[in-house]
This record gives C-alpha cells, structure tokens and sequence, in this order.
C-alpha cells in the first residue's frame, strides 16, 4: 500500500478544516500588503483619475454601426467636422455585430446633425448607422450622487446588521473589509482606464453582499469556538479566531472559485475574445471585487477583531490563565497543549516551554528498547542509595 504524499495529506487536512496556517499570527504582513495596494489605489485616483462614463459627466455618445472605417479614421472624421472627441473611439464587438463609440462634450441638436452630416459624407455612413445619446450634465451629477448616497446606505445598514447579530467590534472588522474591497476595486478600476458606468456601481454592491456573506460565516465559526472559553481556559482568543479561518478556509476557497469561473467567462471570453465591451465594466468589477472580498475575509476582517477583542480585560485574563496552564503542565511533566498557531497562542506555548526547562524529563523508551547506556561515573538504577 503506498504511502500518501505530503500533497494529498495537504489536501485531506484542507478538505477537512484541519490545516494550522498561522493567519492571525502574521496579520501584520497582511496589513502592510493591504495598505500598500490601498496606497498605490489612492496614487492612481489622483494621478490618472477615472474614465467615467457619460451617465456620471454628462455628454453627447455616438455609435457607429456597419461601418468599415477604422478608430483613427473615425476620430479624424470627428476632428475634421471641428468636434474632437473627448476620448479615443472604442470599438466594440466584431464582424456584423462590430461598432465604434465616440463620446464628446454635451451638444446641442443643432451640432449633432451638423456632426452626423459630416459623418455620412466622409465615412460613407447612412442616417440609419449612426445612434446618437446624449445625458446632459445635470442628469449626470444627479446620478452620481444617487450611486455614491447608495453606497453610504448599505455600509451603515452593514454596521448595524452586523453589531445587532454580532457586536460593534465585529461589526468595525467587517465593515473596515467591505472598504477595503471598494477602495482596491476602484483603484484597479483607476488603473485599467475602463469606463464607469452605473454598471460599475451594481457591480460594486454585488461584491459587498459576497463579501459580507463571506465575512459572516468566518464570524459565526469565531463565536462558536469562543464559547465557554473563559470557562475552561483551553486557549486564547486569538487562537480560537486562527481556528476558525481554518475550518472555513475550504470553504471560502469553494464559494470564490464557484463565483469567479462564470465571471472569468465574461471577462475574458466575452470582453476580451469575442470584444463584447457592453459588458466588460460590469464583468472587470465583478471579477476583481470577487478575489478581492475573499481575501478581506479571510485576512483583514478575522485579524482587525481579534486586535480589538485583545483589548479586553476578560480576554487579557484568559490569556494569562492560558499560559499559567501551561506552564504547570509543562512543570508537570504532561504534554502542554498545541496550540492552532495565533500569535497570543505561540507567546502562551513558548512561556511554558522557558519555565519547563527545570521541570523532570519524561521518558519515551517503547517497550522492549534497551535501555540508554549510563553515564561515566554515573550510579546504578537498581543499585540502593547508601546511608551514612
């Protein structure tokens, strides 16, 4: 019978929720890798900006359709009848389905048909290929502080949920999440140059429910594991909240892989092969909000609490009475208890290990080994001590 690897044995203990990674033990890794992709978000928001779209600004949209002509000849064809665009032109979809998007600043009629004409002369188009959309700039910014009120909504409404179920502590650890998400999504936003539209903005309130739902089951293990803790002293907070994100690591894992396989499709079948860019805002914030909110979960929500519950005197108590049990088994001679790899939970084991280098040496001998050689000099196990 062939032994398992240390692969599959890796995997068996993944599957089950028994691995020991040590993710509140190394939360402060975590917290610089956060906050140096917040800060690189936050230095492209002010150096590129955002390419938001004309349901936010205001403008005028023009689509081509059934047209041969290519981005740069329709940009010139726009520059030459005095309207440059405001952006390059875009072309989106392919073969009969192909057309090309200009937008420009907010027009008058009068200058939408003058553009039009000038379009059909130059670039051989009839008055059917050309679609014309235009939101005027008062509709825009009426939008854009619906989405941004929206927003502010669900995260308040966030807090008190979670501080009704859980308590205010836990209710700052997700919330800190669900702002981390939206800053990163943004930022990649910011970066990439895709436009935002209100798409954006349903997709950014999708991956707030996925991350709350995920940040919610990591927080129901954590309570369940913290029960009668103060009772038994078996471990510390932060080892019983290490605990908990491994026995929901797998499924975290599960559920992100499940939601980003169909939004992989429509970011990089559908956007990027077959050039459907109606839906690639939509697919790109999905797509990244998604791995973005499974990371907070399981990183960023779990360690902020445990930082805030540390603070407790209750839990300051019980770490002290965890390390003195250890210590006295230690001193014992019995097998201290393991710990799951927290921080407060590796200080408890190492304080016991110091005060039990005094303690008596166990002996391991199976049964039916010699016994170990003595020592030079060294008396007899059998042999009577002699009284004076």
């Amino acid at each position: 019978m062939s032994t398992p690897s240390r692969f599959s044995q890796a995997r068996t203990r993944l599957y089950r929720g028994e691995t020991r990674i040590d993710f509140i033990g190394h939360r402060r890794r975590w917290y610089l890798a956060s906050g140096l992709l917040i800060l690189v978000c936050i230095l492209s928001f002010f150096l590129r900006g955002f390419n938001v779209g004309i349901d936010f600004k205001g403008g005028t949209e023009f689509q081509l359709t059934k047209t041969s002509a290519t981005t740069s000849q329709v940009g010139d064809a726009f520059a030459a009848a005095g309207f440059a665009p405001d952006s390059s032109p875009q072309e989106v979809g392919s073969g009969s389905s192909r057309s090309i998007i200009v937008t420009l600043k907010e027009l008058t009629p009068t200058q939408q048909s003058t553009i039009s004409k000038d379009l059909i002369s130059s670039l051989h188009l009839t008055e059917s290929n050309i679609s014309i959309t235009s939101v005027s700039s008062t509709w825009g910014g009426e939008i854009t502080r619906k989405a941004v009120q929206g927003l502010i909504v669900v995260l308040i409404l966030v807090f008190i949920y979670v501080s009704i179920r859980y308590d205010w502590k836990m209710a700052v650890g997700a919330l800190v999440a669900l702002l981390h998400d939206l800053v990163i999504s943004a930022g990649i936003y910011s970066l990439v140059g895709f436009e935002l539209t209100p798409s954006t903005v349903v997709g950014l309130l999708t991956i707030l429910g996925f991350s709350l739902y995920d940040t919610v089951v990591v927080f129901d293990k954590v309570n369940e594991n913290v029960k009668d803790l103060a009772a038994n002293a078996r471990m510390t907070y932060s080892e019983a909240a290490n605990l908990a994100v491994n026995q929901t690591l797998m499924r975290s894992i599960n559920t992100s892989l499940i939601s980003l396989l169909p939004v992989a499709g429509l970011l990089f079948v559908g956007a990027g092969l077959l050039g459907v860019g109606t839906i690639k805002d939509l697919a790109l914030i999905l797509f990244v909000g998604l791995a973005v909110g499974a990371y907070s979960s399981l990183f960023l929500a779990t360690p902020i609490v445990v930082d805030l519950k540390e603070l407790e005197p209750g839990n300051k108590a019980l770490t002290k009475r965890v390390i003195a049990k250890r210590s006295a088994a230690a001193r014992a001679g019995e097998p201290v208890p393991a710990g799951v790899g927290a921080a407060a939970g590796a200080s408890a084991t190492g304080a016991g290990s110091a005060r039990a280098s005094s303690a008596p040496t166990v002996s391991t001998r199976k049964a039916g080994q010699p016994a170990p050689a003595p020592r030079p000099g060294a008396r007899p196990a059998n042999r009577p001590r002699k009284r004076p």
